[in-house]
């Protein structure tokens, strides 16, 4: 059955509603990013870019690094927009625009983040890089979606009990990074823990500058938290949804985070764009590995 143009959204060209992109635009391997200057940042390394195109914050590079073909998205800040990218990216790659039917044959997408962070254990240094094994969403995406399957509910009891949170926030959801993808990007420099997807910046991460936060334990809570000696590692904005929207379609994802602060330290790095560099560089050439 076809589905309604209320539901599936074509721009006049044929392209999807907000990533304005058509299928043949799309790789199947993708970075996405947050910041659309940063997608320029990656496709510099490539040997060639085929196809460029923006649309409000989110902009798409596709072309090739070492005879893979890549797509560079931007998704801009939060969950929310997760939820337009990776509905998106699904759509381009498992619906038929033409007669707008689901695919019988699916194909699993590889998602790739490279984002910024903050760490919230003090042995985490500024400027070194954390894979991302968990994403844990204080944002109530995924609970607007079919997602016990997908979700580490011994983790969120654990995780929700030890936090004791207000009863008017939503309640945390837990999703595992693609094991695969994880293996693959393994480095002994790099560290690996379980990232927290905040739905702020400021008084989500606890951080004031003229206005109080409802919690102002809440980042030490986060900090003592351990599930099966595993810590809360670091604070970020995309990762949970990038995760349980992934699995959910059947797609790979695994988050990579450049550590700019550290909330226990109180420190913040002096060359932002230098472990940022590092992280693209290094990140493509596992790519290439893949």
């Amino acid at each position: 059955m076809p589905l309604a143009p209320s539901e599936l959204i074509l721009n006049e060209d044929q392209s999807i509603y907000h990533l304005h992109l058509r299928p043949e635009n799309l790789a199947d391997i993708v970075i996405t990013v947050g910041d659309p200057d940063r997608v320029s940042e990656v496709t510099k390394h490539f040997d060639k870019v085929e196809f460029s195109t923006q649309k409000r914050e989110f902009k798409t590079e596709t072309g090739t690094f070492e005879g893979k073909r890549i797509s560079v998205i931007s998704t801009g800040i939060g969950t929310d927009n997760i939820d337009i990218v990776l509905n998106e990216l699904d759509a381009l790659a498992n619906i038929d625009f033409e007669i707008r039917e689901i695919k019988e044959q699916k194909k699993s997408l590889q998602i790739i983040r490279l984002g910024t962070s903050g760490a919230i254990q003090p042995d985490i240094s500024v400027d070194s890089i954390l894979l991302s094994r968990r994403g844990i969403g204080f944002d109530s995406l995924l609970h607007f979606y079919q997602s016990a399957s997908v979700r580490d509910q011994d983790f969120e009891r654990s995780f929700s009990a030890h936090l004791q949170l207000n009863l008017e926030k939503s309640i945390p959801y837990c999703v595992d990074a693609d094991s695969a993808l994880l293996h693959h990007f393994k480095n002994p420099n790099y560290f690996e823990g379980n990232t927290v997807t905040n739905v702020g910046f400021y008084g989500p991460q606890g951080r004031t500058l003229r206005l109080k936060t409802e919690d102002e334990t809440l980042n030490d809570k986060l900090q003592s938290f351990s599930f099966k000696t595993e810590k809360i590692t670091n604070l970020e904005m995309e990762t949970s949804g990038i995760y349980g929207l992934s699995k959910l379609l059947g797609h790979r994802a695994l988050s990579i985070n450049a550590i700019l602060a550290n909330r226990a330290t109180g420190k913040f790095s002096k060359n932002p764009s230098r472990v940022v560099e590092l992280m693209i560089t290094e990140s493509l050439q596992r790519i290439a590995e893949l």
